[in-house]
């Protein structure tokens, strides 16, 4: 008689792991049961279920660039400011603290 379940192991990131499980146990979802979904939808899609892909806009890494490019993108900062495109530093990190409930 095949068994009724399996055994998975899988290395995750420990702050990973933490958030999602957070937010399946404030939806009433168990892990095994929300991993039993996924690979349902693995399954119905025959792949994975969502894009894998890189994002349109790739943030910055000025670690790359050149001093020409560095100076283009403060220009564009500078630019940003001056004509009032800009949020100020305590709004944005209040978002982020909402958002991501810290």
């Amino acid at each position: 008689m095949p068994s009724k379940t399996a055994n998975l192991y899988a290395r995750i990131e420990p702050g990973v792991k933490e958030q999602a499980e957070n937010i399946l146990s404030a939806l009433g979802i168990p892990v095994s049961n929300a991993i039993n979904m996924f690979y349902k939808q693995i399954i119905l899609h025959r792949g994975i279920p969502f894009d894998v892909k890189l994002p349109a806009e790739v943030p910055v890494n000025i670690m790359r660039m050149d001093a020409e490019q560095l100076n283009t993108e403060l220009e564009k900062g500078y630019s940003d400011m001056l004509e009032g495109r800009t949020k100020p530093a305590e709004q944005v990190f209040s978002a982020i603290r909402e958002r991501y409930d810290l």
